[in-house]
């Protein structure tokens, strides 16, 4: 996978610390910019059913009382 084929959001602006994504076929790579080598694949799927459940606040930890 070529530099050319990782993006970052919009949201970084000039951050050097970003989240990238690349599509490569039926698969989706992500990284950290601090961190090329480790990659995450995934499918589109499970990649939105993740960032649904995190929007929703699914993920959150228990608030300490």
């Amino acid at each position: 996978m070529s530099t050319s084929d990782w993006q970052k959001s919009s949201h970084c602006a000039e951050s050097s610390n970003c989240i990238q994504l690349a599509v490569t076929g039926p698969r989706v790579s992500i990284r950290e910019s601090t961190e090329p080598g480790a990659i995450v694949t995934t499918t589109p799927a499970r990649l939105r059913a993740f960032l649904d459940a995190v929007k929703a606040g699914a993920l959150d930890a228990p608030r300490q009382a």
